[in-house]
């Protein structure tokens, strides 16, 4: 059933749809960047469809992928669904590794919001007019990208240390009145 909407999703939008392909009810449209926020506006609003959902949204690296010729690095996987009409369709961008940056959909879906910081922490993928591009998971000291394939999996990071009157805040709000180790004399013994 998702195939049709791949099939008006190509009619409407036929110079920015690449490529389209479905296998056992997993229909995939590969659009350019470019064009990416008009489509996505499109299929949320359009009632024949009115794709209302996005599930996910995240990212891939083919560094050094076989096979994948003169394809751009990195592409951009949203997955989207309809709860409307129960259809579910996958919407990829190719992603360049020189200025990977495209749209974002925080606007159409907010959920976007923290799936773009995520990708964006973990694969250094920008997102243009995103409110607030900052690390999710990691915290801001970190250097690097770790789901790149290029990321040196033996790298140190920077050790952060946090000022104590801020650990003791974040314990006391989980119930301790004090901090179990006192950080400012490391050698010093556990306060009971």
């Amino acid at each position: 059933m998702s195939q049709v909407a791949l099939e008006k999703l190509a009619a409407r939008f036929e110079a920015a749809v690449l490529e389209t392909h479905g296998f056992r009810g997993d229909e995939t449209a590969v659009v350019e960047a470019r064009a990416l926020r008009e489509i996505c506006l499109w299929l949320r609003d359009e009632p024949s469809l009115a794709f209302d959902m996005l599930c996910d949204a995240t990212a891939v690296d083919y560094l050094t992928y076989p096979g994948r010729g003169e394809k751009p690095r990195f592409e951009v996987v949203y997955h989207l669904y309809s709860t409307q009409h129960r259809l579910r369709l996958r919407l990829k961008v190719l992603v360049p590794e020189e200025l990977p940056e495209v749209d974002s959909l925080h606007e159409l879906w907010p959920i976007a919001n923290w799936l773009e910081r995520e990708i964006w922490d973990m694969y250094g993928i920008r997102f243009r007019g995103h409110p607030e591009l900052r690390r999710i998971l990691l915290y801001e000291e970190f250097v690097g990208h770790p789901l790149r394939k290029d990321y040196p999996k033996e790298k140190r990071q920077p050790l952060v240390r946090r000022p104590e009157p801020e650990i003791a805040e974040v314990l006391a709000r989980r119930g301790r009145a004090r901090p179990i180790l006192d950080l400012a004399n490391p050698g010093s013994p556990p306060k009971r």
